[in-house]
């Protein structure tokens, strides 16, 4: 008998692989006023984000506003606040969810696994001593435990009072 893992949050997500809004940017879309994006800090040349399709309770990313997929066309000041902003993010992170370790990282073209290589964004994703677990390794399927919303409203007010 087959069994079945339903994760209706992820449906969001593959609506907009097949939507007309494909053409548009999901991070330059994110910066503008009345968007609903998970913004959590804005610096002034990147910004950090919740990932809506997180791979673990708590991802963020860091985003240049430069849309641009070559981390070669950033200057200093933006390379710069990069690394501060992935700094906050830690404290922020440890401070709220006390994960055991990160992952951290950027996936540079389609290639590299960028889902969205046409903007270059990194990834900081928290972890926790045996988060990997049978479903994950053989599966191949991730249960996220905490809800994305209720997380992103916890990381706000923190990201606040800093």
């Amino acid at each position: 008998m087959k069994k079945y893992l339903v994760a209706p949050w992820r449906s969001g997500y593959i609506e907009n692989l097949s939507s007309s809004q494909k053409s548009k940017c999901i991070f330059c879309e994110a910066t503008k006023k009345n968007s609903d994006a998970p913004v959590l800090e804005k610096g002034k040349k990147n910004f950090v984000i919740m990932n809506l399709y997180p791979y673990n309770t708590g991802h963020v990313m860091i985003v240049p506003y430069k849309h641009t997929n070559d981390i070669l066309n950033l200057d200093e000041d933006e390379i710069t606040e990069l690394m501060k902003l992935t700094q906050k993010c830690i404290e922020v992170l440890k401070s709220i969810l006390k994960p055991h370790g990160f992952n951290i990282g950027m996936n540079i073209g389609k290639s590299a696994g960028a889902g969205f290589a046409d903007h270059i964004h990194l990834h900081i994703v928290p972890r926790w001593q045996g988060d990997e677990s049978f479903l994950t390794i053989v599966g191949k399927s991730k249960v996220i435990s905490v809800d994305v919303k209720k997380i992103f409203k916890k990381l706000k007010k923190e990201f606040n009072k800093k």
